[in-house]
């Protein structure tokens, strides 16, 4: 076996996809679109991606390939990705991919040199990664909240000084609320940087909140917040005259299908689970941020599954959610994943 270096060029992809079949991991599907044509960072991302030929009668057939490439979101480390056919691993190839990349990256027009991967626990990936020194940063695990797993918050009526009934309870508190808002645009970028001082995405403008997380491009459609209970300047009788700061909130995308659901799922009334992005106010206290997000998902999951993402920075996130994976009123929509870094 000859194997032999070189950038990548155009066509490689459908030589490699030949060899290496379906993605093995979720991750191997998202990041094999990583491997394109390498770029010096003039009007896009800087990348370098390089190519390994098994050279056979002189005819090279790509094998394997690497690419290392500069973030805009999250920009303090380099993202990195490497595969190698099955049949021509641990030969040494991914090692020298890595070699290689890492003497690039030692070249990035920004001076950023740490790599960062994502890897499935139990996987080659993953036990690549570890033999070569990339350790976890970061744990996410999609999970599936099943309907009417917590039980919905008590609010008090409303104060407006009309009379006391119940019909009107919470609707000053649980609100609908445009994805464009810029109220809600600033609490999501702010809760999104809080929750990655793990690896910074840098300062967020108010174009790329919307863009990354509320664009219709992105699938969002639909925003509910959850305020504090507004007072009265005036005193108690006086309806406020402004709406309580937003505590938490849930943005809900297009439902993706669950393969995992339970035959006959839909013909009960449970549905595909829809997927949201809940969040809180990053200024509340640790307990107050635990109350609004358990409160938040009680009432996006009363009636219908929903499928979040855990990462365990989301603290307050994880103490509604990791109780009802371990009773059983919520379950994991796929393997965890890693997030490594040297």
């Amino acid at each position: 076996m000859a194997i032999e270096y070189r950038e990548w060029r155009e066509g490689d992809d459908l030589s490699l996809l030949e060899i290496w079949g379906g993605p093995e991991t979720h991750q191997a599907g998202q990041f094999r679109g990583a491997l394109t044509i390498s770029s010096d960072g003039s009007g896009m991302p800087w990348r370098r991606c390089i190519v390994a030929e098994d050279v056979i009668d002189g005819v090279g057939i790509p094998v394997a390939a690497g690419v290392v490439y500069e973030a805009s979101l999250h920009p303090e480390r380099l993202w990195t990705y490497i595969e190698v056919a099955r049949d021509h691993r641990r030969s040494g190839i991914g090692a020298t991919l890595l070699t290689m990349l890492r003497r690039e990256a030692e070249q990035s027009p920004s001076g950023v040199s740490k790599l960062r991967a994502k890897v499935e626990p139990g996987t080659p990936g993953a036990a690549f990664a570890e033999h070569f020194g990339l350790t976890p940063i970061q744990r996410s695990r999609l999970v599936v909240v099943e309907p009417g797993a917590l039980r919905l918050p008590v609010f008090p009526a409303k104060d407006d000084g009309g009379p006391a009934n119940d019909e009107n309870a919470g609707s000053d508190v649980v609100m609908d609320l445009a994805t464009g808002s810029v109220e809600l645009t600033d609490v999501v970028g702010r809760y999104y940087t809080a929750i990655h001082d793990w690896d910074s995405p840098g300062v967020l403008s108010v174009g790329q909140v919307q863009k990354l997380f509320l664009d219709d491009l992105t699938g969002a459609h639909g925003a509910i917040v959850l305020r504090a209970q507004p007072e009265s300047a005036f005193g108690a009788g006086v309806a406020p005259s402004k709406k309580g700061r937003i505590r938490a909130f849930a943005v809900s995308y297009a439902a993706p299908s669950d393969p995992d659901a339970a035959p006959g799922a839909e013909s009960a009334g449970q549905g595909s689970p829809t997927d949201v992005f809940v969040g809180h106010e990053p200024a509340l206290a640790r307990e107050d941020a635990a109350e609004a997000v358990r409160d938040m998902l009680s009432l996006i999951a009363y009636q219908h599954p929903v499928m979040l993402e855990l990462d365990d920075s989301m603290t307050a996130l994880r103490a509604a959610v990791e109780p009802l994976l371990e009773s059983g009123k919520a379950r994991l929509a796929g393997p965890e994943t890693w997030v490594v870094s040297d």
